[in-house]
Order: C-alpha cells, then structure tokens, then sequence
C-alpha cells in the first residue's frame, strides 16, 4: 500500500520504519527541515543544544524500531548508560545519587538513609517489575478498540489488581519507604502523564519502573541523534522523507475514506493510508475540520507544561554535578496543587538541570557547557499571562540556575514557555499531551483510528499508549499494525 506518515517525529518514524518493514510504500512529509519533531536541536556557536526529551529510557524499543526497518542500531547510533541517572538535591542540603544497577542503587540508598530502606527499595523493585509485567502485553503494547477490550487481558488486570494497581501511587510508594525524600525520587515520575502522585493510579509507577529499574541512557552527539539516526534507516530502507513540506489537510473520498493529502503549496500526494503524527486534537483541527474529534480531544484534561531554558554557556559545571540534576522545593504536595488545581507557578519550584555536555565535550567547545533547565508550569489553562510575565520567570529560573553554582554566561540560548509550544502546534501549550487520567488511558485515551476516516491512523503523545520516548515509539508500531488491519480488510 501507499502509506504517507504526516510528521518525522519520533512516532511518525518509528511508523514509518514498521511499515516499510511491511513492504508499504513509505513517504514521510516534514513541515521542518530536521527530523525529529519535538525531539529537536539546536546548532549554532560549537554548541549542539538537545531541546526536547532529555532522558531516554528502555532503549530496547528504539532498537527494535531499528529492526523493523532492517538495521541495526548500532550502525546508526551509539546508545550509553546514564551513571548516576539523577542527582536528587533535596531542600535540607541531603543529595542522593539514582545509580545504575539494583545492587549499586541499593548501597546508595543505606548510605542515604539506612539498611531498611535499601532493603525497601529490593522489594520496591520487585513489585515494579510484575507491574510492568503485567501492564506491558495487555494494556500498553496493545491497539484498543472499545472500553470492552479492557476484559480480554483478565488475567493480567487480575494481577493488577493484586499488585495494588488501582490505588494512588504516592500512597503505594509510600507503603514501600518511610522516608519523604525517597518516597519523592520514586513518584516525581507521574509528573510525565500529567498528574501529581497523590493523584495519579499506582500503575503509572510503571514509568518509575521505565527508568529507576531498567536505567537512562543518552545517545552519543545528544538525544535528537535518536531521530536522526532512525531518519537515516527509515531512509536507508527505502522511505522517502520531504523536508521543509506543509501538509494543509488529509484528501477524503465521498465515503470518507482517505486519498492522500494536500500540500500548502497546492499540490497533491496520492495514498491508500494517512498516518498522522502531529498532535492529535491539532491534527483534527487543522487537517479535519469537519470530523469531530474524540470527546477527550474537544475537552480533556491536559498535562502541565514547561518553562525550557535551553543554553551553551561559558564555564564548566560544578564538581559534584551529574548528567541529569533534580533539584526540589520544599513543599511537595503543595506545589503540585499549586500547578495542577490551581493553574499557577509552583511557590518553591522542583527544577531539572541536564548537562549533556558533562559526558559527551563534542557538544560545546572547550571550557563551555550546554544546559537544559526545565521548571513544571501550568498549560495554558492556568492563570499566568505568559506575554507579560515570560521575562520575569526566565530571570528568577536563570538566577536559581547561577544560585545553585551552574554557569550561566550565555553564549547562545533559547527559551520555550507554554505560549511558544501552542505555536509549535502542541495543545494547551504543553509538550506533554493528554494527561494520564484513568479516564484519558488505555481505550479512553483518544483512539488511534476513526471509523469515520478509514485509513486514516494516528501515532504520538496523544493517542495510543501515552507521553513518553518508549510510548511514543510503541505507538508508532502500534499506527503500523492499523495499517496491516486495513490493508487486510481492503
């Protein structure tokens, strides 16, 4: 079949290399002229600034992308272990180093705080690992198509029910360890689906599980070397990706049924099967105007967004920094109701430094250093005026930054609050989607196709599974076997 991926993203390559696995006649249209989508970066001055994801977990799902387009990974990329994976920087002075490896992490966590604990952290992982058994085949590396599918897999939401996964997280990580500072490093994750621990369901630990078990990795040359990478085997396989192309809308027959699309400039691409990796309540908006959207796409609940700070800087960083730099408030509960409930900036802010430059020097020049400073906002729901306030908060964020002992003698920067990623065509100005309400998951999330639109099949964030590097490359496998189903049917 003739298939058009809308979109170089990751779900739309990921897409992309399955179905040209498949034997499909593969062409990938890119408004932009890198791949990559929101995995995207920045060259300029000696500096290559990475300012999308930033932490790559189970890289297995990257390879296996790979594989479905006949080649190897290691041919295009060179992926390495994150060690430590986080420094956590605690508000009392304390630090705790995330360490690659059960046993290694363990011993940190007695240094940390105590025999007990590191005992609670064995046993912790044991329970992440059946839960992400348990999740994985039934419920997250599956197409969905109605609510009722939940009751085929019941053995495994059997065995969710018996790990506890229904019930909130930060009360099951908290049943786990005593300490309040642990209980933090283990459920800051939830952050990812949009939701805060106290509310999000206990099986979202399955992301802790994502990278505190299985481990962070960075690819040599920086994150966006993923895309361009799997850009490069897509091709390699016999894909055509165009650049610097606006796709204006998805062409339809009288019955719905999709022909191709159109061009900005005016042309036409014939298809059999439209795979659309722009946001999906977007996506409808702009290339479907009149299909109506998925009732989570008119009026979902939306993840939080980010003030990104992304800088090559003069200087290098302090001794004890780690790749990736987690340094937290004070009140945790409090600022996730402040950002979540109330829509406003959190009144001690957790913020995330990553200095990927720290491992890899071919990202800045000599005696130079890239950072990556992310600060949880409010989408564009809150109540921050981000024309007027932008200045204000960058330069509270820039001099935390200097506060904590990073340099911050900007050569070339760039900065993104929630306004600049609704222009970049994210919804309610986050880059993090639909939030992960049980309501908003599995066969509730919007769905990846439209049986209004045959043909017509949708991959990233906001569709099947969810937000995240390893969801989004699932979902792009996922947008394959649709296609395969169609062709089938045809």
């Amino acid at each position: 079949m003739r298939a058009i991926v809308i979109g170089a993203g990751l779900g739309g390559l990921s897409a992309a290399a399955h179905l040209r696995g498949a034997g499909h006649d593969v062409t990938v249209i890119e408004r932009g002229a890198l791949p990559g989508g929101r995995a995207g970066v920045i060259e300029r001055d000696g500096f290559r600034l990475d300012n999308g994801p930033t932490v790559l977990t189970m890289p297995g799902l990257l390879a296996d992308a790979f594989a479905a387009a006949g080649a190897s990974m290691d041919d295009f990329i060179t992926i390495k272990p994150v060690d430590p994976m986080y420094r956590a920087v605690y508000a009392d002075g304390s630090t705790l180093l995330v360490r690659h490896g059960r046993e290694a992490m363990a011993n940190e966590i007695e240094r940390f705080a105590n025999r007990h604990e590191a005992d609670a952290f064995l046993r912790f992982c044991d329970w992440l690992e059946r839960l992400y058994t348990a999740e994985l085949d039934a419920f997250i590396d599956a197409n969905f198509n109605s609510p009722l599918d939940l009751v085929k897999p019941w053995r495994a939401g059997l065995e969710l029910v018996r790990l506890g996964g229904f019930g909130r997280l930060g009360r099951k990580v908290a049943s786990f360890f005593d300490d309040e500072r642990l209980q933090r490093i283990f459920s800051f994750q939830s952050m990812y689906a949009g939701l805060a621990p106290y509310e999000a369901l206990a099986l979202y630990a399955v992301i802790t599980y994502m990278d505190s078990v299985e481990g962070v990795f960075v690819p040599e040359g920086g994150m966006h070397k993923m895309a361009s990478g799997l850009a490069d085997a897509v091709e390699k396989a016999g894909a055509e990706i165009r650049y610097n192309t606006d796709v204006a809308a998805i062409h339809r027959a009288s019955g719905g049924r999709v022909t191709g699309v159109g061009l900005a400039d005016g042309t036409s691409v014939e298809a059999d099967v439209v795979v659309c990796n722009p946001d999906l309540p977007v996506a409808y908006r702009e290339l479907l105007p009149d299909v109506r959207p998925p009732r989570a796409a008119r009026n979902g609940k939306y993840s939080p967004s980010c003030l990104l700070w992304v800088a090559g800087v003069r200087g290098l960083p302090p001794a004890d920094a780690a790749h990736h730099n987690i340094h937290f408030g004070n009140d945790w509960d409090a600022s996730f109701a402040a950002l979540i409930d109330d829509g406003v900036r959190m009144p001690d802010p957790s913020i995330l430094v990553t200095l990927h430059s720290l491992d890899d020097r071919s990202l800045a020049p000599d005696g130079c250093s890239s950072l990556y400073v992310l600060e949880p906002t409010p989408n564009l729901s809150g109540t921050i005026d981000w024309s007027r306030e932008r200045e204000r908060i960058t330069g509270e964020l820039r001099a935390r930054t200097a506060a904590l002992g990073y340099p911050t003698d900007v050569v070339v920067e760039e900065i993104y609050d929630p306004a600049d990623w609704e222009r970049m065509g994210m919804e309610a100005g986050t880059p993090f989607g639909l939030a992960h309400t049980f309501f908003q998951t599995g066969p509730f999330r919007p769905n990846n196709v439209n049986r209004k639109v045959p043909g017509l099949v949708f991959t990233g964030s906001s569709t099947l599974p969810g937000v995240g590097v390893p969801m989004v490359l699932i979902s792009g496998k996922l947008a394959a076997e649709r296609v395969a189903d169609y062709a089938a049917r045809r």
